[in-house]
């Protein structure tokens, strides 16, 4: 439960209709094989201590005192269990029946929850048995256990887990308009589950699928669904036992026709984040809330979710390409309209034959397409100096060539060897004045290029360099349009290599693949026998590693604890624990101490839910102090 990861499951034991006794004894057992798992929630089934295909049975006393006999003979065994588990049973309140989820821990009831929304059509006829809740909160004695609360949208609050309350719905009420986890969300609840009894017919689990992930998505929730199976199909009706467990709009785990538990972690931080930040829930709805608290011992959670190694980049090619695909429309509509709304004769590019400014020439050519111009109309610019390589230099000239762009080349060396004796320093002096020198003199001769041609200069970085402030302030840091702004690292790669594949851009084919294969580097270092000799990744870190860092830090406000567990666990096989320490300790200590160069980005197009341009998704004061994010850092060594 540490870093607000809660062990949660669904289950699906097997029954026997109306055999209470069997179904009591399968119930506590699982709850135990859940405990032995470090669950800390539990749903089960529907009506699930009975069986939900009774019909008419449900009028006799004898199941409904069985349904009752049989939840104390579950609160007896599992009395020394802290798992909070969901249980269903038919409960007899003021002469109607409800169908309802009994809340217990410990051997002790929580509360109960009755159905709201009773499905009375097809192969449903619930209304013949039972009453809908309908309304006004209550206590009841159950089981000898006086001032048990009894209402739907009751709260369970955890006193020990910030954020966690739980919600209990039962089967239709998710189906209907007005669920009631609509109000739970509103009123505080996080983690939502549903006791359910749902039949299976053809194309249903696709659609209970949607409606489960959606209602996560649409509620900033953890939702475990758990319906009934083995044992339940009778008459006409087969029941599958399909269980869901979702997290604001993912699906961390499924499982159908296979009885046992469905075991995942729900996030509890990360649902309270998203809330904090959109401010859609909080408030109280009308009438109040009831509440019940409970208490879980705090402990180390084992994560079994997946977590992705690079969280910008799809894993499966089709999404991969369909992302490739949206980003480089949405970058070069951004950019269509700044050229159309300047006027702009040109677009001038400097293109090192790296995978930055590849990728900013190549949405360059996309807009000029979408405006019907020709790629004459891009001035390419390739501005060799002390560290240039024929590889690179030889590069962005075949991809201009290709593109059919206007080449330009201006040597830089003279000028900027010049300027170093204006200032003084020495040749020799491979400092940060020695390659911001260069840096800036290139910005120079780009802004110039574009005020003899009546152009405008298109920005080649990308969002990681940017979180590192890995750029030349007023040099590369500096454009009139920052197409590759909101675009991480590892998904520049990508980009490219999506239109290195293209059959469109067969011509680019192999240049693409040849600059794919180059070192990241920004050539600002003198070469040696011809090769680069400075990489960036040896000296700010791997971009992996970083982009995941950027994700975690900035799209769900995880503590740099938090960001350090995740990285391990997705990329702990690629990196050890102490190499992933270092780079994200020079990820904090970077990310705060450049702020100043991102207060003052230009215009670019928001690619995703990661930016940081300061007009809208970060605004952050230049001089904020990491000091509480590198103590916490220190504590991790």
């Amino acid at each position: 439960m540490k870093d607000g990861f809660i062990t949660v499951a669904c289950g699906s034991p097997p029954l026997r209709l109306a055999d209470c006794d069997y179904n009591a004894e399968q119930t506590f057992t699982l709850m135990r094989t859940a405990e032995k798992a470090g669950v800390k929630i539990l749903v089960l089934p529907e009506l699930g201590l009975t069986g939900y295909t009774c019909g008419d049975l449900f009028f006799q006393e004898a199941l409904l005192r069985g349904a009752e006999q049989a939840l104390s003979t579950v609160l007896t065994a599992t009395r020394n269990l802290e798992v909070v588990t969901a249980v269903g049973l038919p409960l007899q309140i003021d002469n109607k029946l409800y169908n309802c989820a009994a809340i217990i821990q410990k051997g002790k009831i929580l509360g109960v929850v009755p159905k709201t929304h009773l499905p009375n059509y097809g192969e449903f006829y619930e209304k013949r048995q039972f009453a809908p809740f309908s309304g006004g909160a209550g206590y009841l004695t159950l089981l000898g256990q006086e001032g048990v609360p009894f209402s739907a949208g009751l709260l369970f609050v955890c006193d020990t887990v910030p954020g966690l309350t739980l919600g209990f719905e039962i089967c239709e009420d998710l189906w209907a308009p007005d669920s009631p986890s609509v109000k739970m969300a509103q009123a505080g609840a996080t983690v939502i589950g549903n006791l359910s009894a749902s039949n299976e017919v053809l194309g249903k689990d696709r659609y209970r699928r949607r409606l489960v992930t959606t209602q996560s998505a649409k509620l900033l929730c953890g939702y475990l669904y758990a319906s009934a199976g083995e044992g339940e199909s009778t008459s006409d009706l087969v029941f599958g036992a399909h269980q869901l467990i979702a997290e604001n709009g993912t699906l961390l785990g499924e499982k159908r026709f296979e009885s046992g538990l469905l075991i995942s972690e729900i996030d509890v931080q990360r649902l309270s984040y998203e809330r904090r930040r959109t401010q859609a829930f909080g408030g109280v709805p009308e009438g109040g809330k009831l509440c019940r608290n409970f208490s879980l011992t705090v402990s180390d959670t084992k994560l079994t979710r997946y977590i992705a190694p690079m969280p910008f980049v799809p894993e499966r090619p089709e999404d991969r390409e369909a992302r490739c695909r949206e980003i480089l429309l949405i970058a070069s509509l951004g950019l269509k309209q700044r050229l159309e709304h300047t006027g702009a004769k040109t677009a001038v590019v400097g293109l090192s034959g790296g995978l930055d400014s590849t990728l900013a020439v190549l949405i360059t050519g996309l807009a000029m397409r979408m405006l019907d111009r020709p790629a004459t109309d891009i001035i390419a610019v390739t501005m060799p100096c002390f560290g240039t390589t024929d590889r690179t230099r030889n590069n962005a000239v075949i991809l201009a060539e290709k593109l059919g762009a206007t080449l330009k080349t201006v040597d830089i060396s003279q000028s900027v060897r010049s300027h170093f004796r204006d200032i003084g320093h020495d040749f020799s002096d491979h400092s940060v004045t020695f390659e911001n020198g260069q840096a800036r003199e290139r910005t120079q001769v780009l802004m110039d290029i574009a005020n003899q041609t009546g152009g405008l200069v298109v920005g080649t970085g990308d969002l990681s360099e940017l979180a590192l402030g890995w750029c030349t302030y007023n040099g590369d840091h500096m454009s009139m349009y920052a197409v590759n702004a909101s675009i991480p690292k590892t998904l520049v790669r990508h980009l490219v290599a999506y239109l290195s594949q293209d059959k469109a851009e067969a011509a680019l084919h192999d240049v693409l693949e040849d600059i794919l294969d180059t070192p990241v580097s920004p050539e600002l270092l003198p070469a040696v026998k011809g090769e680069i000799s400075q990489r960036t990744e040896d000296l700010v870190g791997p971009y992996e590693l970083h982009d995941f860092f950027l994700y975690y830090t900035l799209r769900w406000g995880f503590s740099p604890r938090k960001v350090y567990r995740l990285a391990v666990q997705a990329l702990g096989k690629r990196y050890s624990r102490d190499v992933i320490l270092t780079w994200l300790k020079t990820f904090y200590r970077r990310f705060f101490t450049q702020q100043f160069k991102r207060n003052c980005l230009p215009d670019g197009p928001k690619i995703g839910s990661v930016a940081l341009s300061p007009r809208g998704d970060w605004r952050m004061p230049s001089d904020a102090k990491w000091a509480l994010w590198q103590a916490e850092l220190e504590r991790l060594n």
